[in-house]
């Protein structure tokens, strides 16, 4: 492990306003603990980050399979992990309060696990269709591809209403198409099939059999870890607890630690959080012809325009 080089981080001084303007008994504990993990590991790198991206050609032809794991958990710069945590720190306080902590905790490792693997999937697909090797070699790093995923069941929660996109309004049920588009085309070196990956996983859980695979695996877990007459359990659709049982054998359910997490004011609403997560990415690092391309997050041309929304930021 290795302490980054000290510097002025602008961005994790900006996460840390907004956590502490939110304040931190008004974020749940899971996705507050996401984002202290995340701040961490970008503090003190458990690896440099060429040895944590991933990729077909490290993970599966190299056998370093614990990239799928380190990936997620690092992240280029300051500004890229800021932009990924506003996002998550959004995400998360609504899924949290509706899904219920353990459950949720349960979403995040499954995610974060499963967009690794889709990923290479899709980098391998590629590279074999169109005879091109360097796709194997693309390495992306980042939390976004977890994101897109939990985006994708934010919206099944919450069908109905309309995003702002670029300018433009978009039904809440088609956002994270039109996301993916817009952050390609926006923002060059993102990793497309990254955050295609998150919505596919995403997609798998809400359309596909991967909730009923988690919860079938959730209860062999519970099945033999609580004893007998108390049913521990991931309660999927509200707060976590545990289950008692009448002597006629009717359940019980208790709400275990639950906490209000409705006092959310630090005046971040879906489109102005996207407006900023747009510039949120797993960034490629592929080999090039000229030399190795760079790390993590990469300011546009437009600075000045981002100075203007950074300004507004701060003083919401």
């Amino acid at each position: 492990m290795q302490r980054r080089t000290r510097g002025i981080n602008t961005g994790l001084l900006l996460l840390l306003s907004q956590v502490f303007q939110i304040g931190i008994n008004n974020i749940p504990p899971v996705t507050l603990a996401t984002l202290a993990v995340n701040v961490w590991f970008f503090l003190n790198p458990w690896k440099p980050l060429y040895h944590s991206c991933i990729s077909v050609e490290k993970c599966y032809q190299q056998k370093d399979w614990q990239r799928l794991l380190l990936s997620p958990l690092h992240h280029g710069d300051d500004w890229h992990l800021y932009f990924n945590m506003v996002s998550m720190l959004w995400k998360g306080v609504k899924l949290e309060r509706r899904l219920g902590s353990r459950w949720f905790a349960y979403v995040i490792a499954t995610f974060s696990l499963l967009t690794g693997v889709v990923y290479l999937l899709l980098q391998f697909t590629v590279a074999e269709l169109m005879n091109q090797p360097d796709f194997k070699r693309n390495c992306a790093v980042g939390f976004s591809g977890v994101l897109f995923a939990l985006k994708v069941l934010s919206n099944h929660y919450c069908p109905g209403g309309f995003v702002n996109i670029l300018g433009f309004p978009v039904p809440n049920r088609f956002a994270c198409w039109a996301e993916l588009v817009a952050i390609h085309f926006c923002t060059p070196g993102t990793s497309f099939a990254g955050h295609l990956a998150g919505i596919l996983v995403g997609l798998m859980y809400t359309q596909g059999p991967l909730k009923k695979i988690m919860d079938t695996c959730a209860g062999i877990f519970i099945s033999h870890a609580a004893p007998s007459g108390q049913q521990n359990h991931f309660y999927n659709a509200g707060p976590s607890g545990h289950q008692n049982h009448y002597a006629d054998g009717r359940p019980v359910i208790y709400d275990a630690n639950y906490r209000n997490y409705d006092v959310y004011t630090a005046g971040l609403s879906e489109e102005e959080q996207l407006e900023r997560a747009l510039r949120a990415s797993i960034w490629d690092r592929g080999n090039t012809r000229n030399g190795p391309m760079p790390y993590g997050f990469r300011l546009p041309p437009e600075e000045e325009m981002r100075r203007q929304r950074l300004h507004r930021f701060d003083g919401q």
